[in-house]
C-alpha cells in the first residue's frame, strides 16, 4: 500500500458556489440554459477555484465539486437505478431546527451509464497537473437509511453490482492519471450515535455487524487500486448547509476502521463536542494519517491559530504528530445545489478563503510545511 500522504494539511473538496454558477445551474435545470452553456460557466468557476487554492498554497486541489449539485449527486447522475425516498434519519442544528433526511434506494438494477468523476478529473488535472484529487461517496451511502433494496431481493447481488461500478470507475481514474481519490463516508460515523443505532436495530440489523459490512464493502471497492494510488476517507456525521444528522465519538468504529480499512488516510470531523474526544486516535496505525477536522465549515467565524495549536497538542497525546494532519471538518458547499437544502449556508466565499488560509498557516506552524 502507498505510504500515508506526506502533506499535513488537506481539505474535503466542495466550495461555496459563485453566484454566476448558481444562476446557471438553476436556469439549466429549468431548461433556460443549455448544457454547453452551463459547462462553460463551470469551467470558468473551476479555473478560478484552482487559482484560489494555488494562491493559498494548498498541496492538493479540487474542482470545488462544481459539476454536481451535492456531494453524492454526481454519482447518482452517472449511475441509473437509484431513487430518493424519505428515511428515519433527520437533519438538525443546535437551535432545534430539524428536517427529514432522504436516502437513496436501488429501485432498479444499477448500471453505470457514464464516467462518474473521471471526466471531471481530466479537466482538473489539465489545470493543475499532479495535484488534482476527486471525491465520491463510499458504497455504504447507497445502503444506509433504506437498507433493503427494491431491485435486489438478494442483497449480495446488490453489493456485487455496486462494487463492480466502483472498480470500473477507479480503474478508469487511474488510467487517466488520478493518484489521489477521496471517498466520503457518512454511515460509519452515524453508527456512533446511540439513537441511530436504535433505528438500525428496529430495521432488523446489528449496528456492529453493519460496521463490518461497510468496511468490507469499502475494501472490495478499492481492492484493485494500484499501489501508487492513494485513497483517503472523509468521515462526516451529515452536513447540509450547517445541519447535521448524528453525534457521538469514534470509539465504536475506530479500531476496526483505522486498522482494517485498506486506505491510507482519514479526514475526521472534530469541530464540535458531537465528535467526541481524541482518545480513539490511539488505534491509528503507523503508515496511515488522520487529518483532524478542527476548522468548521458550519460556523461563520475563523478559528484562532493558538486554539488550533492547542487542539493539535491534545490530539498528539493519543497519536504521534507525524501520523496526524489538519483539515476542515467538511466541505464548504457539500449540499450547495441540493433541493433538500432548506437553510442558507452561513459560510461566504470570503470566510471560506480565510479559513483555508488559516489551515495553511497552522499547518506550516505545526509541521513546518503545508
Amino acid at each position: 500500500m502507498p505510504a500515508a500522504p506526506l502533506h499535513p494539511i488537506d481539505h474535503v473538496g466542495s466550495f461555496v458556489r459563485p453566484p454566476e454558477l448558481k444562476d446557471a445551474w438553476h436556469r439549466n435545470e429549468a431548461g433556460e440554459v443549455s448544457d454547453d452553456a452551463l459547462r462553460a460557466v463551470q469551467d470558468r468557476a473551476i479555473r478560478d477555484a484552482v487559482a484560489m487554492q494555488e494562491e493559498l498554497g494548498l498541496p492538493r486541489v479540487t474542482d470545488g465539486e462544481f459539476r454536481r449539485g451535492g456531494w453524492s449527486r454526481g454519482f447518482l447522475a452517472a449511475v441509473s437505478g437509484f431513487d430518493f425516498r424519505p428515511s428515519r434519519l433527520t437533519f438538525r442544528n443546535d437551535e432545534g431546527f430539524s428536517t427529514p433526511a432522504p436516502a437513496p434506494v436501488a429501485a432498479a438494477p444499477l448500471r453505470r451509464t457514464r464516467p462518474i468523476v473521471t471526466d471531471d478529473f481530466v479537466f482538473l488535472d489539465g489545470i493543475a497537473p499532479g495535484r488534482a484529487k476527486v471525491t465520491m461517496p463510499t458504497p455504504s451511502h447507497f445502503h444506509f437509511g433504506q437498507f433493503r433494496q427494491d431491485a435486489y431481493p438478494d442483497e449480495r447481488v446488490f453489493w456485487d453490482d455496486l462494487i463492480g461500478i466502483y472498480r470500473n470507475e477507479i480503474a478508469e481514474l487511474y488510467a487517466a492519471g488520478c493518484r489521489h481519490l477521496q471517498l466520503d463516508e457518512v454511515p460509519l460515523p452515524l453508527l456512533c450515535d446511540e439513537n441511530i443505532r436504535g433505528i438500525v436495530r428496529d430495521e432488523g440489523y446489528d449496528p456492529d455487524a453493519l460496521v463490518g459490512l461497510y468496511v468490507d464493502a469499502l475494501n472490495r471497492a478499492v481492492a484493485d487500486r494500484p499501489p501508487d494510488m492513494t485513497i483517503a476517507v472523509h468521515l462526516c456525521r451529515g452536513n447540509m448547509e450547517g445541519l447535521w444528522m448524528g453525534q457521538g465519538g469514534y470509539e465504536p468504529i475506530a479500531e476496526r476502521l483505522f486498522n482494517d480499512a485498506k486506505v491510507d488516510a482519514f479526514l475526521l470531523e472534530y469541530d464540535s463536542p458531537r465528535a467526541g474526544d481524541f482518545a480513539p486516535l490511539r488505534h491509528l496505525p503507523a503508515g496511515k494519517r488522520a487529518y483532524l477536522g478542527l476548522i468548521s465549515s458550519k460556523k461563520p467565524v475563523v478559528e484562532e491559530s493558538d486554539a488550533l495549536m492547542r487542539r493539535l497538542d491534545e490530539a498528539a497525546r493519543h497519536a504521534p504528530l507525524d501520523r496526524l494532519g489538519l483539515c476542515p471538518q467538511c466541505g464548504f458547499g457539500s449540499a450547495a445545489m441540493s433541493k433538500f437544502a432548506v437553510l442558507a449556508s452561513p459560510i461566504t466565499a470570503e470566510l471560506q478563503r480565510a479559513k483555508l488560509a488559516r489551515l495553511v498557516e497552522v499547518g506550516t506552524r505545526a509541521w513546518g510545511q503545508a
